[in-house]
């Protein structure tokens, strides 16, 4: 059960961005394990990235976001390696394909298919090897499906989707964009832009992934010209930007995202995530594995959604 289930509640953030002082626990588990699966890599080539990380770790002034892009620049340049979790990204498409076909049907003859589609995205959310380096779709899906939304603006989602004139979708996770591919269907909205990271991180969806997944069937395809595992926008590509500048409506998922862009308190933007660990639930008044469809009320001047690429 949240914390706090106040659907008008207002979460307030540094303008800086999100990083706790826990993230580094998490780093460094995660560079671990990545190290543990890459063997070939030699043993001053691992000292050299363990020693990054400290060093990132005690930098100040980088949010989660920032230093993961950093830590991800400097194990493809020490390694080699392009894209370290591409197998992963491969095997979590394939069990996201299976779903999707499985679930598609149950969907089109659902009483509330928006409801049961939302879920699904949700749970898809669970395939993040940035935050879990093992989950089970099928059982994070069985358990979500009539679960309570611990922070629940989905029916303002819904509102915000039918007044849209041009909506923006941010996909997070290879295998989960599948799941995003369903609700962008059910959304069944005749002008949505889905967006991808620019380059592989971690395993956040990247073109080829969209691609896999039929995107293009449902919606405009973009990347976002960055190699960040979020959408920070002073490091987007111009083509991205526009796109953001003008979306009457944003659908932001997982947690990598909200780290990018809550700090914007922009009520354009409708986060849609899994709480995956502690700073986040934390963040946001709720509990570890809850389900979240989170709106900011507040509205700031137009001219403050305007961004500039570098």
């Amino acid at each position: 059960m949240a914390k706090d289930t106040n659907t008008d509640m207002v979460i307030t953030t540094k303008n800086s961005g999100l990083r706790d002082s826990r993230c580094g626990d998490c780093f460094r588990f995660g560079y671990n394990c990545l190290l543990d699966k890459h063997t070939a890599i030699a043993e001053t080539e691992r000292l050299a990235i363990t020693d990054h990380l400290e060093q990132l770790i005690q930098e100040d002034g980088l949010s989660s976001p920032e230093l993961q892009q950093k830590l991800n620049r400097h194990f493809r340049n020490v390694s080699g390696i392009a894209d370290p979790y591409s197998r992963e990204k491969r095997t979590s498409n394939a069990i996201a394909k299976k779903l999707y076909d499985h679930w598609k049907p149950k969907v089109q003859q659902a009483d509330n298919a928006l409801q049961l589609a939302l879920r699904l995205a949700i749970a898809g959310n669970i395939m993040d090897y940035g935050a879990h380096q093992e989950f089970d779709l099928e059982q994070t899906i069985s358990e979500v499906i009539d679960a309570k939304l611990a922070i629940d603006h989905s029916e303002r989602l819904f509102e915000a989707v039918d007044k849209a004139a041009k909506v923006l979708y941010l996909c997070d996770n290879a295998g989960e964009i599948f799941m995003d591919r369903l609700f962008i269907e059910t959304l069944n909205h005749e002008n949505i832009t889905a967006a991808v990271r620019g380059f592989p991180v971690i395993n956040d969806a990247t073109l080829e992934d969209a691609h896999q997944a039929g995107i293009l069937e449902v919606a405009k395809l973009i990347d976002n010209g960055s190699d960040a595992p979020s959408t920070i926008l002073n490091d987007c590509s111009a083509e991205f930007i526009k796109v953001y500048n003008e979306a009457d409506l944003i659908i932001s998922k997982g947690q990598g995202n909200l780290e990018g862009l809550l700090p914007q308190e922009d009520s354009r933007i409708f986060f849609l995530l899994m709480a995956k660990c502690d700073v986040i639930a934390n963040l946001l008044h709720v509990n570890k594995g809850d389900l979240i469809v989170y709106n900011h009320l507040e509205k700031k001047p137009i001219e403050s959604r305007k961004y500039n690429a570098l």
